[in-house]
């Protein structure tokens, strides 16, 4: 049974709804992508058509029996009463998700709203994420069936972004804020997904992820703590004979180094933003200004791919401004 930790707030939101008869028909999960918006809209749908099925008979909260025969419908991807709408790949042979939920996507939700529920008097939609919505017409599209939804219809629309939404979308849902999750919370939910995780692997993880549970396990298997240990070292007294630094570019440089130097691009600036909280002074202000120097080199280095070697070089360089007296 998938488990969903440190978001109390907006759960018992939710079940107060659920067993108070006021279910609004749309709702708005807004917060930091990782932290467990999506894991609920299909937790809260999973529980919705259950409750449908066999009204009265469920546990209170949001839980369903794995073996509820709603559960397993959509565990196989096969319960009638259920529509999700996410990016798709760009075709059978690629794995790369294209851009946005296109328009015609949007535009299958029209029969299946057209017709009655086939199971219970409940049907639920999921959209994740709804920032991802083609513009404008798969936003226009939507709102058409947001604005009228037959009865028994709820809408879950994920958004890490809610204020590049429309207005008019926005103010047809009822809103669930989703927070940045504990250190504890993100590490159990990391140990949940990597059990064979080494303890410091774990906790490197956990402060790469910074209360996205999501954005950390981007990170597995990239060994983020070398990373870290190598920066912390640059950090720490300078790396005046550019040993650490010139590893490091060799280490990260290459194509089948790429996702540790996009990691390594994520963690440059991280790492300079925990140190200048330390900080006071001319040192907090040395720092604040090898934050935005970092920041603008790392996104100059995605958006116009600069060499690797170089980039790494540069950043680790920006790093070593920290070893100065404090």
């Amino acid at each position: 049974m998938t488990v969903l930790l440190g978001q109390d707030a907006a759960r018992d939101a939710f079940v107060a709804a659920l067993q108070g008869g006021a279910m609004h028909h749309a709702w708005l999960l807004a917060g930091p992508p990782g932290v467990g918006k999506g894991t609920f809209a299909r937790l809260a749908a999973r529980r919705l058509l259950a409750e449908g099925m066999t009204p009265g008979t469920l546990p209170p909260g949001m839980d369903v029996p794995d073996g509820h025969y709603a559960a397993q419908l959509l565990a196989a991807g096969t319960h009638p009463d259920y529509r999700e709408l996410v990016r798709l790949p760009k075709s059978e042979k690629e794995a790369e998700l294209q851009r946005s939920i296109k328009v015609d996507q949007v535009r299958t939700l029209l029969p299946f709203l057209g017709t009655a529920p086939s199971l219970s008097p409940r049907r639920v939609i999921v959209i994740d994420a709804a920032d991802d919505l083609e513009r404008p017409g798969a936003g226009n599209a939507l709102l058409k069936s947001l604005e009228e939804p037959p009865a028994g219809t709820v809408f879950f629309l994920v958004s890490h972004a809610p204020g590049r939404l429309m207005p008019t979308i926005r103010s047809r849902c009822r809103l669930l804020r989703f927070e940045a999750l504990a250190d504890r919370d993100s590490a159990a939910v990391l140990r949940g997904a990597m059990p064979d995780a080494d303890a410091d692997e774990v906790d490197a993880l956990v402060r790469a992820g910074a209360g996205s549970p999501g954005r950390a396990l981007g990170y597995a298997g990239l060994d983020l703590a070398k990373i870290d240990a190598a920066l912390a070292g640059i950090a720490g007294d300078g790396d005046a004979d550019n040993r650490r630094r010139l590893s490091l570019a060799k280490a990260l440089s290459g194509k089948a180094a790429q996702p540790r130097y996009e990691a390594f691009l994520d963690r440059v600036p991280t790492t300079i933003a925990e140190a200048a909280a330390l900080r006071r002074g001319e040192p907090l202000r040395v720092a604040l200004d090898a934050y935005d120097r970092a920041r603008m080199v790392a996104a100059s280095a995605r958006a116009l791919s600069f060499d690797q070697q170089a980039t790494v070089l540069e950043l680790a360089g920006i790093v070593a401004r920290l070893a100065a007296p404090r």
